[in-house]
């Protein structure tokens, strides 16, 4: 039996970047302590959600992953505690600027960097303004404990991210997170926003450990920002399930707290060889998924039986 004890850090993030990573350190040292071996931690945790406004000088914000405090904080902290951490940061390479996650392993070293591949860009998650589409494509790592896949916010509504690292062998799937309020659709995401996660897990056999922050984070208007006034309140909720989907462990709305639970990978593995829904797919029949558009054939291009079909479903 391969066991693993898995960690979801919740945390509320403040104007203050140091203050950030302590609190993100002595979380770490809890969950260790509790026995937790993959610990991860919510998006960009460094620093407030600055996606909020649009402001140039926070393009300053991003750095490498050599020269990223957090980055360089977990490290030792990963080797001091043998615990392996991904870690969300806002990366600069060359003149490109990512949203990124370095993984780091068990003795400290980066076992690779992510890419968020989906970006978002809405009234008050302009992350369009700040980030590239990740280039990395989806992947998988081989830490101390487990085989992982990371996907970054956004990345977590959307089935294909989580099939595509599933295909490449993951056993974890874990999503750094920092989503709140809709402002302008005036509608509560978040049971909506874990469904959608426990799809991913329930579809391909896969535990899934989401991390959000918590907090009210208020924009204040002025010249720069071209007078905003906005406030995100991020809601938690940070979860981990089981192999089903089945949530195991889930915290509250607005309180800093650690999420555990324990996977047997052997176990995991033999339900979804069990199962059958990796043997059976039928790719051939899946090219639709990766078009950009679904194409309308004008009714004298169809043939035949899809008139009949056609008409039928209308």
């Amino acid at each position: 039996m391969r066991k693993v004890t898995v960690a979801a850090v919740q945390m509320a993030c403040a104007a203050d970047p140091e203050q950030n990573r302590r609190t993100a350190a002595e979380m770490v040292r809890r969950a260790a302590a509790d026995g937790a071996q993959i610990i991860l931690l919510p998006e960009l945790f460094e620093n407030r959600y600055f996606c909020q406004e649009r402001r140039y000088e926070s393009y300053a914000l991003a750095t490498s992953p050599a020269e990223n405090p957090a980055v360089r904080q977990m490290q030792a902290l990963a080797a001091e505690l043998s615990v392996v951490i991904p870690v969300s940061f806002y990366e600069r390479a060359g003149t490109a600027l990512y949203n990124s996650v370095a993984v780091i392993d068990a003795d400290g070293s980066i076992c690779g960097i992510y890419r968020k591949t989906h970006i978002p860009d809405d009234h008050f998650y302009q992350e369009k303004f700040y980030f590239t589409p990740g280039d990395t494509g989806f992947r998988v790592w081989n830490t101390r404990y487990a085989r992982i896949g990371v996907g970054i916010c956004w990345d977590q509504w959307f089935p294909e991210a989580a099939r595509c690292m599933a295909l490449m062998g993951a056993e974890l799937l874990f999503y750094p997170t920092a989503i709140g309020s809709e402002p302008i659709l005036e509608v509560d995401s978040a049971p909506h926003w874990q469904r959608c996660m426990q799809g991913h897990s329930a579809a391909n056999l896969m535990p899934v450990i989401a991390a959000n922050r918590i907090g009210v984070e208020e924009i204040l208007p002025d010249a720069d920002n071209q007078q905003q006034s906005s406030s995100l309140n991020f809601y938690g909720t940070s979860f981990l399930t089981d192999g089903t989907g089945a949530v195991l462990e889930q915290l509250g709305r607005d309180k800093p707290g650690i999420a555990l639970a324990a996977y047997d990978l052997d176990e995991l593995e033999e339900q979804r060889m069990s199962w059958g829904v990796f043997r059976d797919r039928r790719p051939d029949c899946y090219r639709r998924i990766s078009e950009p558009a679904p194409v309308e054939l004008p009714a004298a291009a169809l043939h035949p039986a899809e008139k009949k079909a056609e008409a039928y479903l209308l």
